[in-house]
């Protein structure tokens, strides 16, 4: 298939997508907020034996939806655009429906047959493991009807949607561990409950019932979701294991209170960073889908999106690395989680080269070709899994950190070497160019902030982003000025 080059299509897509970003801008920024809260909160309320217990019960919970729910939903915003446009969604739909269904059958018959399994593996009390499976449900229902949404490019309702189910759950953790003193399960009991009210919401904001006729399912349509949605879900097994096992590997060396030491770390680096980076990617990445169905060139769009990526992301993730003791203290409000902030230069790089795969893996899903991502995201978690299990044991914390980092990058490395044809990323020099002469007045006051300043980390920080920020745009608009 050739693709050819459209400068008005692309212009007309780049405003597009920036449109999408301040409409879907307000969920992330109160995701963030939201996500910010979470770990002060919580950390409040719970012991780390408790809060470790929440970590790994999150993981787990993350863990059977890779397996059984979330793929589909990716599947249906991948091939939304194709059966909207030969006007088969209510077979679509039903096809989507019913292979969720299926699979959480499938689920909880594998859970009943392997429960003790399960217990031992991953150390896990058996209230806690029945809870996940409930929960479980609206969690594949939402999952499903948030790609639904962003299929149909409603980004208002599913910011609307996020903000309410973030807050929501916050409180109603808040309220049965104040009133039932139920610890860690009491926050699992909120998510359930809020996450519930979501999905009839969703099932509005989607439009879904007035698609969705029960018809008889035709097995081309499903080959298709399996080959391109079981790769997937191996994908982000394969992540889960680079991000998450080593919760797991450290609660059976160490104990469910280093596992919460841990859990902080993750709560104030990947869900939080992540929440603000997906703004780019959940806005364009439909648009990027829907031009390369109608065979328009989009490298030079994602190579636009990556600069600005890059450009908001690695600054934010500099300040928050060398200022990491006074960032665990602003948002943990336990001492005892203090030693977190060992972790927290490990994580935050992490989570920037896994994120910034994000687009150097999209060719993968252009092309259908998810089988590559997941080859080499299971050799970046299996690298991982033998760093932590090497490094746990004589460096703790700062083992989980570098095993993290390390698989990580090892995941962008391949993904930039392994390049399918016609899909190559175009880099993006002249924004790299600029914010490395940025960093050099970065980098000057830092230096005489760390010798001579006493000021407050926050009032330190911020200027930093500041001095970078416009240092950058001067260059933009003079020296660096991109050619038109």
């Amino acid at each position: 298939m050739e693709f050819v080059e459209n400068r008005e299509v692309e212009k007309e897509q780049l405003k597009a997508i920036c449109r999408d970003m301040l409409k879907y801008s307000p969920s992330k920024i109160c995701g963030m907020l939201g996500n910010a809260i979470i770990v002060p909160v919580y950390t409040s309320l719970l012991s780390p034996e408790q809060y470790g217990l929440y970590s790994l019960s999150i993981a787990l919970l993350s863990f059977l939806c890779i397996i059984f729910s979330d793929w589909i939903g990716l599947s249906g915003l991948r091939f939304f655009k194709q059966h909207q446009m030969t006007q088969d969604m209510p077979k679509y739909l039903t096809t989507l429906v019913t292979m969720l269904i299926a699979n959480i059958l499938l689920m909880f018959l594998v859970a009943f047959i392997f429960r003790e399994n399960f217990y031992a593996f991953f150390k896990i009390p058996a209230k806690y493991f029945f809870a996940i499976l409930l929960l479980i449900i609206p969690v594949a229902i939402r999952a499903l009807l948030f790609q639904l949404l962003r299929a149909q490019l409603k980004s208002m309702s599913f910011t609307l949607s996020t903000i309410i189910n973030q807050f929501l759950t916050i409180l109603l953790s808040i309220f049965f561990v104040k009133f039932f003193h139920l610890g860690a399960i009491a926050l699992l009991l909120g998510m359930g409950i809020s996450i519930s009210l979501i999905d009839l919401l969703l099932i509005y904001q989607s439009n879904i019932l007035s698609w969705f006729k029960l018809q008889k399912i035709e097995w081309h349509s499903v080959l298709p979701i399996i080959k391109y949605g079981i790769p997937i879900a191996a994908t982000s097994l394969s992540a889960w294991i680079i991000n998450q096992s080593n919760k797991f590997i450290m609660n059976s060396i160490h104990g469910f209170s280093e596992v919460g030491i841990v859990g902080v770390a993750y709560g104030l680096t990947l869900p939080l960073l992540m929440t603000i980076f997906s703004i780019i990617t959940v806005a364009a990445i439909p648009r990027i889908i829907n031009m390369y169905e109608e065979r328009i060139d989009v490298r030079p769009l994602i190579s636009r999106f990556v600069g600005y990526f890059i450009l908001v992301a690695l600054p934010v993730i500099t300040v928050i690395s060398i200022y990491s003791v006074d960032y665990v203290q602003m948002l943990s409000s336990n001492e005892k989680f203090l030693t977190a902030f060992k972790l927290i230069p490990y994580f935050a790089f992490g989570t920037f080269f896994m994120a910034l795969t994000d687009y150097t893996t999209l060719q993968y899903h252009l092309a259908n070709k998810t089988y590559i991502e997941f080859i080499i995201k299971l050799t970046s978690g299996i690298v991982g899994v033998v760093l932590n299990i090497l490094l746990i044991p004589n460096y703790g914390l700062v083992g989980v950190g570098i095993a993290t980092l390390s698989a990580n990058f090892l995941y962008f490395l391949l993904s930039v070497i392994i390049v399918l044809p016609g899909l190559r990323l175009i880099s993006p020099n002249l924004t790299i160019l600029r914010m490395a002469i940025s960093y050099i007045p970065f980098a000057a006051l830092y230096y005489a902030f760390n010798k001579y300043s006493g000021m407050p980390a926050l009032f330190e920080m911020a200027s930093l982003m500041l001095i970078f920020y416009l240092c950058y745009w001067g260059l933009s608009r003079t020296l660096l000025k991109r050619p038109e």
